[in-house]
């Protein structure tokens, strides 16, 4: 029994756990934010343009049933501004050099069949030139200089 609680401890107390429960926890303070600036900030302008908060009130009845077109663009369009805070504000800590933007994945390098980054422009094990599956932005400068193959692989 002491043995399966020391395992119990090392698992979750290890720096995996650990960073998972605290990755989890900040993701949801982050959620909190970003729905906040989005529901009470952006929304709020949209009231402001069309003189009311919302668009739940806006039904139509088709044969007997109430259709509430109102409630679905009232969601779609909290959807919309959610996404335009996320993708604004990802793009405004990668231009500040805060966190890891890096894409994820690998992807297989057409000459040596190594496994690679997604990102990358070189092959780690052969030193090919690759075509990456995701360009990123500050690679892009040597992708323009590079000179063309003239292999056809």
């Amino acid at each position: 029994m002491r043995n399966l609680w020391l395992e119990f401890k090392a698992f979750a107390l290890g720096g995996n756990m650990l960073d998972l429960a605290l990755g989890f926890i900040i993701g949801a303070a982050f959620a909190a934010v970003v729905e906040s600036l989005a529901g009470n900030v952006l929304m709020q302008l949209v009231a402001a343009i069309f003189g009311q908060p919302d668009f739940t009130t806006l039904t139509f009845a088709f044969n007997g049933a109430e259709i509430k077109y109102g409630a679905f663009l009232t969601d779609f369009l909290s959807f919309l501004m959610l996404g335009l805070v996320l993708f604004a504000l990802v793009k405004l800590l990668k231009k500040a050099g805060l966190g890891n933007f890096r894409a994820q994945g690998q992807s297989e390098c057409p000459y040596c069949k190594e496994f690679v980054s997604v990102d990358a422009i070189k092959c780690k094990w052969c030193t090919a030139d690759i075509d990456p599956a995701q360009v990123e932005e500050e690679d892009a400068a040597l992708l323009a200089r590079r000179e063309p193959r003239t292999d056809q692989a």
